[in-house]
């Protein structure tokens, strides 16, 4: 493969995430406009896909963590701590919040586990292991005369 053709993989690969960025959101604007998406990253390792979301504050009862098909989906509630007050500047978010991750990876789910700590809530899904198929060479029979 020459660089021609690996540039253009690289920026066709870069499109199809920016595309799929752009409808995941418009996606999660149309279903549900009034809660707020927490700060949220994803990554690989060799053996799983991690998400790693920013959800301080909270209490881990308040959090739902759900895998529908190949999309992950975490949604819960965070509580205002503070009674009735006059706000200056209000820039931590409370109430509803919502986060939905496209996973195009093959992902063991019975496996996945999803951990509480320091303010993250990290999703870690290890990947399955590449499926071998085996190719026969069909028989050929004889047949006598």
């Amino acid at each position: 493969m020459d660089e021609f053709e690996r540039a253009f993989e690289r920026f066709e690969s870069q499109m199809e995430r920016l595309l799929q960025d752009i409808l995941t959101r418009q996606r999660w604007m149309l279903r549900h406009g009034n809660a707020w998406r927490p700060p949220t990253d994803v990554y690989e390792t060799d053996e799983a896909v991690v998400v790693r979301v920013e959800i301080a504050g909270l209490n881990p009862e308040d959090v739902l963590v759900a895998l529908h098909d190949r999309w992950l989906v975490i949604s819960g509630y965070r509580h205002d701590p503070t009674p009735k007050v006059a706000y200056h500047q209000l820039e931590i978010h409370y109430g509803e919040f919502h986060v939905e991750v496209y996973l195009p990876w093959a992902l063991d789910a019975d496996a996945a586990q999803a951990v509480y700590r320091d303010g993250f809530l990290i999703v870690t899904l290890p990947k399955k292991p590449p499926l071998t198929i085996t190719v026969r060479t069909p028989r050929r029979l004889q047949v006598g005369r």
